[in-house]
């Protein structure tokens, strides 16, 4: 997975399309990510001592890595990643302007 905790991300697809944000939580396991402000779902719960109300919660739920893309340092556009060595480190690189990410 090259999408780490950080982040900043585009939505490609989805009901959140065009969505910029930043990761809140990457899941490798399972191949998904929280992304700030994407995904927002709604969950309603009973009341309890934490939630003495109840009612309904909002959360950013995961969405599947396959549906975002790194956004590009650069132009601002979703880019595909790369890997080079550079100083004895490897780097993520962006494949449309060859910056460092």
């Amino acid at each position: 997975m090259f999408i780490k905790k950080g982040d900043k991300v585009v939505v490609i697809t989805g009901k959140d399309k065009g969505k910029v944000g930043i990761v809140k939580e990457a899941l490798p396991k399972k191949d998904r990510v929280v992304v700030e402000g994407v995904n927002i779902v709604k969950k309603h719960t009973k009341s309890s001592q934490d939630a003495p109300q109840g009612g309904r919660v909002e959360f950013e739920a995961p969405i599947h890595v396959s549906n975002v893309m790194l956004q590009d340092p650069e132009t601002g556009k979703p880019t595909r990643v790369g890997f080079e060595v550079r100083d004895g480190k490897k780097v993520r690189i962006s494949k449309k302007s060859g910056k460092e990410i």
